[in-house]
């Protein structure tokens, strides 16, 4: 796990949700900037859940693999369901789904470099 990748994904998810809670503020559906700052999160969390994964089959594993695991796979998946549900959702509330999910990436990230380096993995 990358600490710098880490705090790029931070960043990003934060200004993701930032960007959600003023849409919401607002009273507006997302726009393009919402979908691009998610796909851009999306691909900072892929490059990670890639070179953790690397990591893992070189043979370098956390004590707790299993929720290891976990965390990576949901924290792949959030961003594009936060994206497809704000999409749908047809009142002022997207923004805010869009930004629970960004808010949950940014918690999940450092947990999982939490799970990494409670044992030197």
């Amino acid at each position: 796990m990358s600490p710098v990748l880490v705090g790029t994904t931070t960043v990003v998810a934060v200004l993701v949700a930032l960007a959600g809670l003023a849409s919401t503020l607002a009273r507006r559906r997302i726009g393009l900037l919402h979908l691009w700052g998610t796909a851009l999160l999306e691909l900072l969390l892929l490059v990670q859940a890639v070179l953790a994964v690397v990591l893992l089959v070189r043979g370098e594993r956390p004590a707790e693999t299993a929720t290891f695991l976990g965390y990576l796979g949901g924290i792949v998946l959030l961003p594009v369901a936060g994206a497809l549900w704000a999409r749908t959702e047809t009142s002022r509330w997207a923004g805010t789904v869009l930004a629970v999910a960004a808010a949950a990436v940014a918690v999940m990230i450092w947990r999982l470099l939490q799970l990494w380096e409670a044992t030197g993995g």
